[in-house]
């Protein structure tokens, strides 16, 4: 039998206009996906996809389509592995696939995986670029968050980790940049962004420029995100970071995050688990990938203005384990 697939097209609007160094959002366009199978059991998941990669929710749609008919009621996530390329398509499938075999078995996917029973975990709240004004309204928006991520760009950095850090001088402090500098600009900051504890420099250098990391003895671990898709990525990130950053989206899906997750851990990096936005139906996955890892940036329920029923709660910093109405 096949499993019946259900593609939504879906237009989540942001809590305000989200800035980073290549782009504004207003709204996060996406797919919602459900699987049934033929006793009624129904898995569900969405996909950002990756839009720096060209991904829109019409592609990640044709995508689903072109390999519905291969949907059978015996696949795994080792099938969509050879079905699909790494990005939002299969993201979506394949965690949508664990969430229905979590529901006909009646066990959760943490269970069905493998893994420990999943604690609550300390998110990330970011805090996106725009003017001095503007970062420092919403770092007292946040106070009492005990991890921020501030966006940078090329010309808007150290200003603005001042500003965070004025605002909020107990919060750690990680900074993105979105592969918007360069090597030269990433040295001559480095001294000043150690001394305002900065504890991790998310993507730099654009991606492909890795080389110039090679034999960096930096103070602040880095991190790779646009250069990090899935485990094929990791040869060529080691000796030029110290740190990957794990987004379902990018790797395509729970499966891969967490093949990604334990060769990466193997190999020496520290983790982080990311998102490209999107609603609690998103983070639950990336939440038991985000069990393995040092970082997590969970916060996209947080920057729109709506979100699923069964919401996954979000306290003072900390996120919750989802409930299995929502997922898993």
């Amino acid at each position: 039998m096949t499993l019946r697939v259900a593609v939504l097209l879906e237009r989540w609007p942001l809590r305000e206009p989200f800035e980073i160094a290549r782009e504004v959002m207003h709204d996060l366009p996406m797919i919602a996906v459900a699987l049934t199978d033929s006793d009624g059991h129904v898995g569900r998941a969405e996909a950002a996809g990756v839009d720096y990669d060209g991904e829109t929710p019409a592609l990640m749609l044709a995508q689903i389509d072109a390999v519905a008919a291969q949907l059978h009621d015996d696949l795994n996530g080792n099938d969509l592995l050879n079905l699909l390329p790494a990005g939002g398509a299969r993201n979506a499938l394949d965690c949508a696939l664990w969430d229905l075999r979590a529901k006909q078995r009646g066990l959760p996917v943490w269970a069905l995986a493998g893994l420990q029973e999943p604690k609550p975990v300390v998110t990330a709240f970011t805090i996106g670029l725009g003017s001095p004004e503007d970062v420092r309204r919403r770092a007292r928006a946040a106070r009492g968050l005990p991890l921020i991520k501030l966006k940078v760009d090329a010309q808007r950095h150290l200003e603005l980790v001042r500003i965070v850090r004025d605002e909020l001088p107990d919060a750690r402090l990680l900074i993105d940049a979105n592969q918007s500098w360069t090597f030269s600009l990433l040295t001559d900051l480095m001294t000043d962004l150690f001394a305002s504890g900065v504890e991790l420099i998310e993507q730099p250098l654009p991606r492909g420029a890795d080389e110039a990391l090679s034999g960096l003895h930096a103070p602040i671990p880095i991190c790779a995100d646009e250069s990090c898709i899935d485990r094929a990525s990791l040869s060529d990130l080691q000796g030029r970071y110290q740190v990957v950053n794990i987004k379902l989206d990018k790797c395509g899906g729970f499966t891969e995050a967490l093949g990604l997750a334990n060769e990466a851990l193997a190999l020496g990096f520290d983790l982080m688990v990311g998102n490209m936005c999107g609603t609690s139906l998103g983070m639950a996955p990336a939440f038991l990938v985000a069990q393995l890892a040092r970082w997590a940036d969970l916060d996209g329920p947080l920057l729109q203005v709506g979100d699923r029923t069964h919401a996954m709660t979000f306290s003072q910093g900390v996120v919750y384990p989802p409930q299995t109405a929502l997922w898993g």
